[in-house]
């Protein structure tokens, strides 16, 4: 299995013999304005370019799209995809909206139980984009947003956390499928007044102890306004923690390879 960080949450995964495009953010740098109402709002999203080619990101086998805020799925993704691509939706509502853009086989992922593709077996989880006092203040803002869990007999279990960050759906993720490689979107997005609304660094050692035997990768840094954490500040506290071993903090275009036994995968 190889996991490969291209920009913000958008991820190429290598799994099973089948890529998977993740979250596709891929407008030029600055294309954006900053989301309204969040920190450092002034800036142009994305803040950095893409790290490969676009077209590289166009020959894969499906994409997974947890949730369609803009740095997930955007005006470029829009346009640029092939329209036949398999993309994954998390319930019918996005599904539908993906549909409208014209893609033509658009998936939605099961609430219960798994869905297959070509023997990989995919689950949906849950997540809440941000505390309990921000779904409160800007809930309908924040929206739903899911996670998933990639599972084949010859690879690890990755499961990739999205936009939440950590709460009793990501504890339960956990116990539930016991995974061996985890992505956390973990730069820390802040509203002011109301705190991060992704993972932050408390967010990120509460799953290092829940998920004691579990590689992370952490994702969603340094590439749009709002995000706080950056990349150095990530790699003191993991070296700091002695976490070097455990938890990667790849650069945009590197990837991070996980083999069955290395992982522990059963």
């Amino acid at each position: 299995m190889q996991v490969t960080q291209i920009r913000n949450a958008t991820l190429l995964i290598e799994y099973a013999g089948k890529t998977f495009l993740v979250d596709p953010l891929l407008a030029d740098k600055g294309a954006y304005p900053g989301f309204a109402g969040t920190a450092n709002s002034h800036l142009a999203n994305p803040l950095v370019d893409l790290p490969v080619p676009l077209a590289t990101l166009f020959d894969v086998d499906a994409v997974l799209v947890t949730h369609l805020h803009a740095d997930h799925w955007d005006d470029a993704a829009r346009r640029e995809l092939p329209r036949a691509l398999t993309v994954f939706a998390q319930n019918d509502a996005d599904a539908q909206a993906i549909r409208a853009d014209g893609f033509t086989d658009v998936r939605t992922l099961s609430a219960q139980g798994d869905t297959p593709f070509d023997g990989i077996r995919i689950a949906q989880t849950r997540g809440q984009h941000g505390s309990d006092s921000v779904m409160a203040a800007i809930g309908a803002r924040m929206g739903e947003v899911s996670g998933l869990v990639l599972r084949h007999p010859d690879e690890p279990t990755l499961y990739i956390a999205g936009d939440t960050v950590w709460n009793v759906h990501v504890a339960a993720a956990l116990e539930t499928y016991d995974p061996d490689v985890v992505v956390l979107n973990c730069g820390d997005a802040q509203v002011p007044g109301l705190g991060p609304i992704i993972m932050d660094l408390d967010d990120v050692a509460s799953v290092v102890k829940a998920a004691p035997r579990a590689a992370i990768v952490a994702s969603h840094l340094e590439a749009v306004n709002h995000c706080m954490l950056s990349r150095a500040e990530l790699r003191a506290w993991v070296e700091t923690h002695d976490l070097v071993a455990r938890v990667r903090v790849p650069d945009d275009g590197e990837a991070c390879v996980f083999h069955q036994a290395a992982a522990g995968s059963r």
